[in-house]
């Protein structure tokens, strides 16, 4: 099995100085995500990821794909065993076995055949995609301090063990209501780090995350917020700026979004009313 980490040899220039050592960089591969049912089975996306929790990745991208919709929809999921595949790249495919005699109708995943860590999920429709799928605008009692929003990206930081040592991966971290960190999950993309994330709590019966809070590194696009809905997450942070159609697709759905979450500091782009006294 692959490791989320490679080690390699760099040069450091520092103060007009030239000196090599031995750094560790975040492990960057393909993975390859098959759908099975019926005896046929269909290649579905081709994603770039770090190794590690891949199971919880395939099965969190069909998740917030609509592909399925509950954890008993998937029978089994496991690496490649195809004899004509070199035995080091059967851990770069997952086949996903799915409770139906026959597959569904993938069309709206020909766009994911091939995916990139940088722009996650690409090609995405628009809000109108969501409306017909039928999400509900999220309903939740949920209220949280600001002092607890201030609290999540260093509980984020100190869980994130491979970032430490390369430096080089985003994160995906959820909270419950109190500010505990409940699970993080890595990623060279923020797309995947996010599937991780998701599919754990699918495959472990915790869906819909409705009293939760999840974290990103990075910014909040499009993609991040519907992969939030389609898990029911009522609030989610980010270090860094969402985009406009993140921001639209938080206020007709009614998910709390903050970005710039950098020391006391923070801003609310939709869902203000879940945070407790913070308006003066």
């Amino acid at each position: 099995m692959s490791n989320p980490k490679t080690k390699g040899k760099i040069w450091i220039v520092e103060n007009g100085k030239i000196r090599p050592r031995t750094d560790y960089l975040a492990t960057e591969e393909p993975l390859e995500i098959r759908l099975v049912a019926g005896g046929r089975r269909r290649n579905v996306a081709v994603t770039m990821r770090t190794p590690g929790n891949d199971f919880e990745l395939a099965a969190g991208f069909l998740y917030s794909e609509g592909v399925i919709s509950d954890r008993a929809n998937i029978r089994r999921i496991t690496h490649c065993v195809d004899k004509e595949i070199e035995l080091e790249n059967r851990y770069n495919i997952v086949n996903v076995e799915i409770a139906a005699e026959e597959l569904p109708d993938l069309a709206s995943l020909e766009r994911h055949f091939y995916t990139t860590s940088a722009c996650g999920v690409c090609g995405k429709t628009s809000l109108e995609a969501l409306r017909r799928r039928g999400f509900p605008p999220i309903q939740t009692q949920i209220k949280v301090s600001p002092e607890l929003i201030y609290s999540l990206p260093e509980k984020l930081r100190a869980a994130q063990g491979i970032f430490t040592v390369t430096g080089g991966l985003h994160a995906a971290a959820l909270f419950n209501s109190e500010g505990e960190l409940l699970a993080v999950r890595e990623d060279v993309g923020r797309h995947n780090a996010l599937d991780k994330l998701i599919g754990w709590a699918l495959l472990t019966s915790q869906l819909p995350l409705d009293n939760h809070i999840i974290m990103v590194s990075g910014r909040s696009s499009f993609e991040i917020m519907q992969k939030c809905l389609a898990a029911g997450v009522p609030i989610v942070c980010a270090v860094s700026a969402p985009s406009s159609l993140a921001v639209s697709l938080a206020q007709e759905f009614g998910i709390t979004l903050i970005g710039f979450l950098r020391g006391e500091r923070f801003n609310v782009y939709a869902g203000i009313e879940r945070i407790g006294s913070a308006i003066a």
